[in-house]
């Protein structure tokens, strides 16, 4: 278990290192990091501990665990094909396969030539690669070519394991089981050192994907590895394999429901709350708000001098560092070039201070230019190189205020807009405030309470 402790407490710590680097040792920055790591397939895991391990559980629910697999494997097949996963489905096959080879092959011949040595050995080692390759590959439905294409590839491993377990082929089979570098020491391990190695760099590769992109996915990989190897090298202490590999199954079905939710209330480009989000948001909104809207100032420039790429990365970039900085506001991004924020039962002047404290804060951030469409920020000069070009980037804000007066959400948002159009304008980087007249309604012939002539319809 000592590998398992120093990959968690690797993947911890260079979670919490990036977390302080990017948010200038910002604590609720930290925190938000460790809870994207460890929900939900923390929680799952840490759960598996305590109630599948030997006499975890009282007899009476035995039974029932005994149906956990199945349960799994049914819902996240039909899941995965619903939402046109092949990533799930095959990952949950590759899951299924591992587990009746180690039940079918137990360990009980110390033989390193036994057939349950060798296909110990081979499904060790290839399942961090199957898991490792599945988390890479882009998703798409397991009807389509792509998908047919790597539903073979998968079912084949199973008969070339069967294929290595035979006696004439101990050659090919034996270097599975042989330590790769002598100078590491794997007798703490139930595994052979080639799958040790497997594990290791699956983990090592699936970390740093993480932390670069925060994907639920990967955090599901990660911990779906972690259950795994848990798996293997609980099995000489007399756990079940079934239970955890079924464990990082459920891992993967829940953390793939998070990120379908994810991708419905979050904008794929920026990971700020879209379209759905702002709507549930305006449901509860009330009478008292204010809404604001952010326009990057050269966005429109760098695409145009630089391509579409360049002006992405601008707006993935700004997105964070406006989130960061909104304070009680609620930050999305509907559409285009602006992001939306909503300050509820906030007036204007309340608002004012935070909203320059967005465009202070863009403003003084170094984001530099790197070939023709690298953008990134410059958080230390020693970083930057002779053909970098420096980035001048800032933005402008409209908002407008409903308060008392009983403006609508659409008046609103076209003061905020026609309030940014005029900030920029006048050269940007400012903050404006729009102002917009409620829509007064003429009052209908009925409701004067009079009796009216026919002629009197028409005027």
């Amino acid at each position: 278990m000592e590998l398992l402790k120093v990959l968690v407490c690797f993947s911890l710590f260079a979670q919490l290192k990036s977390a302080c680097g990017l948010g200038a040792g910002s604590m609720s920055s930290i925190i938000k990091s460790f809870f994207a790591f460890l929900i939900p397939g923390g929680i799952i895991f840490f759960a598996a501990i305590g109630f599948l391990r030997p006499q975890g559980l009282p007899e009476w629910v035995q039974g029932p665990v005994q149906a956990f697999p199945y349960i799994v494997l049914g819902f996240g097949l039909v899941f995965g094909w619903y939402v046109s996963s092949s990533r799930l489905i095959l990952s949950l096959i590759v899951l299924a396969v591992t587990d009746r080879a180690i039940v079918l092959f137990p360990l009980t011949d110390p033989d390193p030539s036994s057939a349950g040595r060798i296909v110990f050995a081979a499904t060790t080692f290839l399942l961090p690669l199957n898991l490792l390759a599945l988390s890479l590959i882009k998703e798409e439905a397991i009807s389509t070519w792509r998908g047919i294409l790597r539903l073979p590839l998968v079912l084949i491993q199973p008969f070339l394991v069967l294929w290595l377990s035979l006696p004439e082929q101990a050659n090919f089979a034996l270097p599975l089981q042989q330590p790769l570098l002598p100078i590491l020491r794997t007798d703490w391990s139930a595994l052979p050192q080639p799958a040790l190695l497997a594990f290791s760099g699956a983990l090592l590769l699936i970390g740093v994907r993480f932390i670069l992109e925060k994907s639920p996915l990967d955090s599901g990989a990660l911990w779906a590895l972690i259950a795994s190897f848990t798996a293997f090298q609980a099995l000489p202490s007399g756990w079940s394999p079934t239970n955890f590999l079924s464990a990082a199954g459920l891992i993967l079905f829940l953390t793939l429901v998070q990120a379908s939710h994810q991708r419905s209330y979050r904008d794929d480009l920026t990971g700020v709350p879209g379209k759905l989000a702002y709507e549930e948001a305006v449901a509860s909104l009330g009478k008292k708000y204010v809404l604001a809207v952010v326009g990057i100032d050269q966005l429109k420039q760098y695409g145009n001098q630089h391509g579409k790429p360049v002006s992405e990365q601008l707006l993935r970039l700004v997105a964070p560092k406006i989130m960061a900085a909104s304070g009680s506001g609620k930050v999305f991004r509907l559409a285009g070039e602006e992001f939306t924020i909503l300050f509820p039962k906030k007036t204007a002047t309340e608002t004012v201070a935070t909203l320059e404290a967005i465009r202070k804060t863009v403003e003084q951030a170094t984001i530099y230019l790197r070939g023709r469409d690298r953008v990134w920020e410059g958080a230390r000069s020693s970083r930057t190189r002779s053909g970098d070009e420096a980035l001048a980037v800032t933005v402008s804000i409209g908002l407008a205020e409903t308060g008392d007066s009983g403006l609508s959400l659409g008046l609103a948002t076209k003061a905020a807009y026609r309030a940014l159009y005029e900030a920029k304008g006048e050269g940007g980087n400012q903050v404006k405030r729009g102002t917009a007249t409620p829509e007064v309604r003429k009052p209908s012939h009925a409701a004067t309470g009079r009796i009216v002539a026919y002629s009197e319809f028409g005027n």
